[in-house]
Order: structure tokens, then C-alpha cells, then sequence
């Protein structure tokens, strides 16, 4: 069952809603600023001195900042016509394609019971949906959440002065849930936000929500930043980067604003955790990630996403040791490479540690994937990699990503009989494991080349290489990244280690190569 929610609600309901509220003064626009040049969308806050933050809780009210606010949030109502296909009846009791009906007991009984024969399914379905936005521009571009419009056949905007316009689709975004639409016809002197710095929000940070929870319009809440960096938020979840927040948002809230107290937008509203679940939880697409995509969104009506090659992971204290870095290391492991990408061409390898991209520190694997995908096609992404403890610099040219990604295959492949009789297989106690050589049957079952690494013909339940997620009908590779073409060669590997220190063992599993750490003796 999903746990998370998507707030865009389809019908009105009566909700008390409380938050608490403060005062403070706000650098925003006023209701009708000046208009803005064509050529741009948005205004960014980092273009001008910053604002003073409302002062918390020294006065009583936030309703000086609010009032500069709502005017440029907006109520989105979407109509979505779904087609039904005709079904053709032929005559009473008789299947035009040769048979009885399906339905045909289903007319009888109607006919019988309410004297008139049942009534043709619709030709289309309509649904309604209610979702929030905010005015970026005088131009009429409004940034919301893709879930809000995604699939409207009809855009109606009322702004906070109860004017309406139609509106139609820019650009949509599904992977990340953000959507551009403009007024169709929009009017003059349009109150617009500023776009803030969702990277300098820390975690404690007050925060506001606008918008209209439950059809429930121009609602304001007050919450804190709880944590930043939430992934697997979204179905898929590849660049879900959420901040969390404790202010009340709910369903209707979707594409709404997350204000700091400077009045600058640093989230979009998006999801909440279902309330079965949990209250108080709520997560919002950060704003520079949106920022970054308006662009794209506007130009082609989609993004095109950069595409290096590699599958990367996080590195885990385990990992740390069996690489010899230094505790505390972060970065994304490069786990695989794939053949002839742009990463391959450049000359990374599986074992690499990336920790930054064009200068910015690269923390985790998902910051990574995202960084990436933010590089333009065609562009030249500069990496810092950590290899053997020395610091190389790697200069890649991004290619366009595939539709379908590039993740390596992790199909799992169960370990049969891998050939070569109990003489032949090695015992190696020390991690838990028995290995055997891969003979060309193994290495047809297991698509690898004879020599290319040893296959874990048992794995002892409850030891280290258990533990460590080694399964029988793995092939290790590399051991200490030394390359292991006899199960003599893994044994000199670990005869080397004592108690405590951490095996590094690089294992195929079906088309996927990963590094993975066992600790000797089952050792911290």
C-alpha cells in the first residue's frame, strides 16, 4: 500500500484547518509590480540584496507578510473527459461476433425489474479536480505540480480577487511533478512571486504554506523545514530530493507555494503522508530544482535529461573500510560502467568515487544521478573522483538519456549446479563462503568467461558473506581489488586479512557487477 498521497482533491469538503501564525516583512512583490521584461520568467532572489526574515516570535502576526503574498497564489480546477468505447449490441439474446451476450443476463434481470431495457454506457467520462499554483510572471506562467494537470482536457485559474481565466499547458515534467501553464489572455499588472534558495534552508527553518486545501481557498499555514534530501517519495522516485515539513498541507494543496520568511518560494507543495498513516507530514519539490527546469519547460515543453553511463550507489561505513578511506568519506560509488557510454569513453571505472560534479560536492548516489541530469546534452560534466586515495579530475561530455534509462540489469540469477564436483570446491571460512572454479558450463549458465572470477557455490547461513548480502550463485570478480581467476587467488586474498578488517569483494549477480564489503570474522 502506498504511504504517500498526492494532495490534488476532487470534490469540497468542510475542513477545520488550524496553524499558528507570526508577524514579519517580506522583500515579494507587491500586487502590482512593474512588468517584467519578456524574456524573463521568473524572478530570482539571488538577483537582489535579500530580504529581511520576519522576525519569530518577537511580533504577533504574520498577517503583513501574508497579505503581500496571496495575491499571487492561485486555484486551479481541471476537467478531465475520459473516452468509453461503444460497445455494439446486436438484437436481444444475440452476440453480434456469434454466441450469447456477457451481458445478457445483466439486460434480462434489468428489463424484468425495472420495465426498460438497461441504458448505454456513456460515450465519455468527466472528472473535476482542484489544485493550487503561483503567478511567476505578468506574462501569465504559473508554476504547479504536473499531478495537477497532467491529463485536463480544460484549465480554469481563479486568482485571489476572484477573476478567472483559462489556462493551457507549457511544459510538464512527471519525473520530478512540475508543470508550467500560462493565462490564456492574461491581464495586465499580474502580482508575481520570487523564486528563493531552497539549497540554504535548514532544517528548523519556519516555512508557509499557501493555498486551497479541500477547495478551502487562500489557506495559510505555519510549519518547520523537518529534513531535506527525502527520496523515494514518487513512484520511480530516481530524482525525488523532498523537503519534509510539519506545515499543514493537504489535499488541494498540490502546486501550492512553500514561502520562507522572507516571502520567497522555496518549495512546491506536492505530497503528504496518507492520514491513516500519519499526520504533520508533508514534502515539497525543492525550488531550485524547478528553477533549473523552467527553461526546458518552456523552450520544448519537456526536459531532456544528461546521461554519463555509470550506476552508482552510496558508500556505507562497510565500504569506506574496504576502499581504505578516510571515515567519514562521502560520495557515490561507481558501481558499473557501461560499455561505450560517456563515462567508459572518459575512462572512469567500477570502483571510483565521485564527490564532485563542475565543482559542487557530490554526498550521495542520488545527488549524483540528479546533478547529472541537469547537465544539457552535449555539455561537458567535470567530475572529481577519489581512485586508489588520489584525487583525478575527469572531464565528460553528457549524451541525451535514454527513455528507458540506463540501469544495469539486476536480474537476479538462483545458483544451479555449478559443475566441477565438491573436490573442486574452496572452503573460505573466514567470510563464510565455499567457492568453486567456473568451468565452461558454469560460465555458459552464468554468461562470464571462463577465468573471469569464481562462483560462491555455498554460503554459510548467519556468516559474514550472509550477513553481507553474498548469495550462493554469485561470481566474485575482484577481491581487495585484486582480480580473482582461481578460487587460489581468493584464498590469498583473505589469508592476508585478520579479524575486524573488511573484505572487498566486486560480485556479478545476473548483469549487474556491485562492490560489496564483508567483515572478516564477522568484525566491525
Amino acid at each position: 500500500m502506498r504511504l504517500i498521497t498526492r494532495i490534488v482533491t476532487v470534490s469540497l469538503a468542510a475542513a477545520a484547518i488550524f496553524a499558528c501564525t507570526r508577524d514579519g516583512s517580506a522583500a515579494t512583490a507587491s500586487a502590482a509590480p512593474a512588468a517584467a521584461p519578456a524574456q524573463q520568467l521568473f524572478r530570482d532572489a539571488a538577483a537582489a540584496a535579500p530580504g529581511p526574515e520576519a522576525a519569530i516570535p518577537v511580533q504577533t502576526s504574520l498577517a503583513p507578510l501574508i497579505d503581500k503574498l496571496r495575491p499571487a497564489v492561485v486555484n486551479i480546477s481541471t476537467t478531465t473527459v475520459t473516452k468509453h468505447p461503444r460497445v455494439q449490441r446486436g438484437p436481444r439474446g444475440q452476440n453480434p461476433h456469434g454466441g450469447g451476450t456477457p451481458d445478457e443476463g445483466f439486460e434480462d434481470f434489468f428489463e424484468r425489474y425495472f420495465g426498460r431495457p438497461a441504458p448505454e454506457m456513456p460515450e465519455e467520462f468527466k472528472g473535476s479536480s482542484l489544485g493550487s499554483g503561483f503567478l511567476l510572471n505578468t506574462e501569465g506562467y504559473i508554476l504547479t505540480n504536473n499531478h495537477v494537470v497532467k491529463d485536463a482536457t480544460d484549465i480554469r485559474v481563479r486568482l485571489s480577487d476572484d477573476r478567472e481565466f483559462g489556462a493551457r499547458i507549457v511544459g510538464r515534467d512527471p519525473l520530478t511533478d512540475v508543470a508550467l501553464i500560462q493565462l490564456v489572455n492574461p491581464p495586465k499588472n499580474l502580482p508575481t512571486v520570487v523564486l528563493g534558495d531552497s539549497d540554504a534552508l535548514r532544517q528548523g527553518d519556519f516555512v508557509l504554506a499557501l493555498g486551497s486545501p479541500f477547495g478551502l481557498r487562500d489557506t495559510a499555514t505555519l510549519g518547520i523545514v523537518s529534513a531535506k534530501h527525502r527520496p523515494g517519495i514518487n513512484p520511480g522516485g530516481t530524482y525525488d530530493d523532498f523537503i519534509q515539513t510539519d506545515a499543514a498541507i493537504n489535499p488541494g494543496n498540490s502546486g501550492g507555494p512553500l514561502f520562507n520568511l522572507r516571502g520567497e518560494v522555496v518549495g512546491i507543495n506536492t505530497a503528504i503522508v496518507s492520514p491513516q498513516i500519519g499526520q504533520g507530514i508533508g514534502f515539497a519539490v525543492p525550488i531550485n530544482m524547478a528553477k533549473a527546469l523552467l527553461p526546458q519547460l518552456k523552450e520544448k515543453g519537456k526536459v531532456t535529461r544528461g546521461f554519463l553511463g555509470v550506476s552508482v550507489s552510496d558508500l556505507s561505513p562497510d565500504l569506506i573500510q574496504g576502499f581504505g578511506l578516510q571515515s567519514g568519506t562521502k560520495g557515490a560509488l561507481v558501481q558499473n560502467v557501461v560499455p561505450r557510454s560517456p563515462a567508459d569513453k572518459a575512462g572512469l571505472q567500477p570502483g571510483d568515487v565521485v564527490v564532485a560534479l563542475n565543482d559542487k560536492t557530490v554526498e550521495t548516489a542520488g545527488a549524483l544521478t540528479r546533478g547529472v541530469a541537469l547537465v544539457s546534452p552535449g555539455q561537458t560534466a567535470n567530475l572529481t573522483v577519489l581512485r586508489g586515495g588520489q584525487k583525478k579530475q575527469f572531464a565528460v561530455k553528457v549524451v541525451q538519456r535514454p527513455e528507458d534509462g540506463e540501469a544495469v540489469g539486476r536480474n537476479e540469477q538462483g545458483g544451479g549446479d555449478e559443475g566441477g564436483g565438491q573436490g573442486a570446491r574452496d572452503q573460505s571460512p573466514k567470510l563464510g563462503v565455499s567457492i568453486a572454479p567456473i568451468t565452461p558450463d558454469v560460465a555458459r549458465q552464468f554468461g562470464v568467461e571462463p577465468g573471469e572470477g569464481v562462483v560462491v557455490a555455498d554460503v554459510t547461513e548467519g556468516g559474514p558473506a550472509d550477513r553481507a548480502g553474498i548469495r550462493r550463485g554469485d561470481v566474485i570478480l575482484e577481491a581487495n581489488r585484486q582480480k580473482v581467476a582461481r578460487p587460489e587467488d581468493m584464498r590469498s586474498a583473505v589469508a592476508k586479512l585478520k579479524e575486524g578488517d573488511m573484505a572487498l569483494l566486486r560480485v556479478r549477480r545476473g548483469d549487474a557487477a556491485v562492490f560489496i564489503a564483508v567483515p572478516v570474522g564477522g568484525g566491525k
